[in-house]
C-alpha cells in the first residue's frame, strides 16, 4: 500500500514553488523523496527556498518568469539540459488583481491571463516531450494544474481576470487530458479554497472569521492538505484519473456559487 502513494525517485517541477500553494506542494514532494525543481520570478527567493528544502531532500532552483512564451520556453530548456525526462509538472505560478468593474485596468487583465492561462499552456507544451519520455501504461507522467474554487463559484472579491483565468485553467485541463492521454500523460487540476498564502493574506485578514464560519469543516487549509492531494495526483494511486478538477476547500464550494 505504501508503494501506491510513493513518488520517491520521481523528477518534478513546481512553478511558483517558492511560496504559498507552490511551496506547500514542493515541500511535500521533497519530503516524499522526489527530486524537485522549483521556479519563481525572484531568483534570490527561489534560491533561498531551494537551499532550505535541500536540508530534507533534493530541491533545485530554476528562476523563471512564465508571463511570456519566451520565459516558459527558457524554463523548459533549462529542465531539458538537466533531465532526460520529467515525471511530474505542477503548473502553479499565478497572479491576481482586484479592482471594481469600472476601474479594472486592461494591463492587469493581460498580466493575469498571460501568466495564469498562457503560462500553463506554453510550459506544458514545451515540456510535453520530456513528460512523454517518462510516461508508460503502468505509470503515466503527470501534469497538475492549480486552479481555484474562484473558477468554480462566484468569488466574493472583484477579481475578474483571476476568476476567469482559473475557470479557463479548469477547462484547459480537460482539453489537455484528452489530447495528451495517447502519450501516457495524465492531466488533472486542484482547485484550492482558502489557504494561508501571500495571495490570500489580505482576504483572510479582512474576511477570515467569516470564511472559517461558513466552511463546513470550520477552518482554512493547511499545508498537509495541499501536499497530500498533490502527492496523490502524482502517485500510482491516481493512475486511472485524468481530466478532473478536484476542489480542496473543506467543502466551501458546496456552500457558495
Amino acid at each position: 500500500m505504501e508503494e501506491l502513494f510513493s513518488i520517491k525517485g520521481k523528477v518534478a517541477l513546481v512553478t511558483g514553488g517558492s511560496r504559498g500553494i507552490g511551496l506547500m506542494i514542493a515541500r511535500g514532494f521533497v519530503e516524499a523523496g522526489a527530486k524537485t525543481y522549483i521556479s519563481s520570478r525572484k531568483a534570490d527567493v527561489c534560491d533561498a527556498v531551494a537551499a532550505e528544502l535541500s536540508k530534507v531532500g533534493t530541491c533545485i532552483s530554476l528562476p523563471a518568469d512564465l508571463g511570456s512564451e519566451a520565459g516558459a520556453k527558457g524554463l523548459a530548456e533549462a529542465i531539458a539540459a538537466r533531465e532526460s525526462q520529467l515525471d511530474i509538472l505542477v503548473n502553479n505560478a499565478g497572479a491576481t488583481w482586484g479592482a471594481p468593474l469600472a476601474d479594472y485596468p486592461d494591463d492587469a487583465f493581460d498580466k493575469v491571463m498571460n501568466l495564469n492561462v498562457k503560462g500553463v499552456f506554453h510550459l506544458t507544451r514545451f515540456l510535453t516531450p520530456l513528460l512523454a519520455k517518462a510516461g508508460s501504461d503502468a505509470s503515466p507522467s503527470r501534469v497538475i494544474n492549480i486552479g481555484s474554487i474562484d473558477g468554480i463559484q462566484v468569488p466574493a472579491q472583484e477579481t475578474y481576470a483571476y476568476s476567469a483565468s482559473k475557470a479557463a485553467v479548469h477547462h484547459m485541463t480537460r482539453v489537455m487530458a484528452h489530447q495528451l492521454a495517447p502519450q501516457r500523460i495524465i492531466v488533472n487540476a486542484i482547485a484550492p479554497g482558502p489557504f494561508e498564502s501571500k495571495m490570500m493574506a489580505e482576504t483572510l485578514r479582512t474576511f477570515g472569521a467569516g470564511i472559517r464560519a461558513s466552511n463546513p469543516l470550520g477552518r482554512i487549509g493547511e499545508p498537509s492538505d495541499m501536499a497530500g492531494t498533490a502527492i496523490f495526483l502524482a502517485s500510482k494511486a491516481s493512475a486511472y484519473i485524468t481530466g478532473m478538477v478536484i476542489p480542496v476547500d473543506g467543502g466551501f464550494s458546496t456552500r457558495h456559487g
